[in-house]
């Protein structure tokens, strides 16, 4: 880390693949920063460094400094850094010999899901879900999520229960569920209050429910490992339907 912060001094480029965020995030040359992070790690990324800005983007040029989220997104950033540092035509040449196609743009979104109010899904489904998103340490009741969305209760679980095979409620826990599972595997935080920040008013019902969804108490669920067990979240997908959009069916 203290060679990261002196070479920063002289103006370095420095940049940061997965992991590689995290040292240069601890090494405080990434306050100030938008950071790129894999999507299921950003809860536990930002509340550990406050000072950056975590997006769920394929990678991030700010300035001198470079990250991305790993993965396929690693050729995407390659690909980039060519065309910064010599020219397009070269970095299309090389993306050609990697089979890649057109690469794609920094502020590519990680996830398709991200993209779903501009598809064909049912665009009252997505709407819930962002709302659901944004009300997760104060939870708005069913019915108010679907007066947002310009529905009755009534309309909006029968579309919920057609694109996710669920009810608005199952739905809206599993959200505050994974938000949970993902504070406690990556973050310090009590259970009480992670239990607090999903919106439980006891920590004795979230830990009831936590059970009900992974089999083991929130407690025995403390870190990212081969082990721990996954939430697989249900998310309204970007499939074509041709369903109509209109509020009144």
């Amino acid at each position: 880390m203290s060679w990261l912060k002196r070479i920063a001094k002289f103006g370095i480029e420095i940049g940061g693949i997965e992991n590689g965020s995290l040292v240069l995030a601890a090494a405080g040359l990434l306050n100030g920063h938008e950071v790129a992070v894999h999507w299921d790690n950003t809860i536990g990324f930002q509340e550990h460094y406050p000072k950056t800005r975590a997006v769920t983007q394929l990678y991030v040029r700010s300035g001198k400094r470079i990250t991305c989220a790993g993965a396929s997104a690693i050729l995407d950033l390659m690909i980039a850094w060519i065309g910064w540092h010599a020219d397009t035509d070269l970095a299309g040449e090389v993306a050609e010999h990697l089979l890649l196609g057109r690469h794609r743009p920094a502020r590519t979104e990680q996830r398709s899901a991200a993209q779903v109010e501009s598809s064909g899904s049912d665009i009252a489904v997505a709407r819930a879900h962002a709302i659901m998103l944004a009300h997760i340490d104060e939870p708005l009741a069913c019915r108010e999520i679907a007066r947002r969305v310009g529905l009755s209760l009534r309309q909006l679980e029968r579309r919920v229960k057609g694109e996710l095979r669920c009810s608005v409620l199952q739905h809206y826990r599993q959200i505050r569920m994974a938000k949970a599972h993902q504070l406690l595997q990556q973050t310090e935080l009590s259970v009480t209050d992670v239990a607090l920040s999903c919106g439980f008013s006891t920590p004795e019902y979230f830990c009831q429910l936590y059970r009900a969804f992974f089999h083991c108490s929130p407690s025995h669920d403390r870190r990212q490992s081969t082990t721990a067990p996954v939430l697989r979240l249900q998310m309204p997908q970007v499939v074509a339907k041709g369903r109509s959009t209109s509020t009144s069916s």
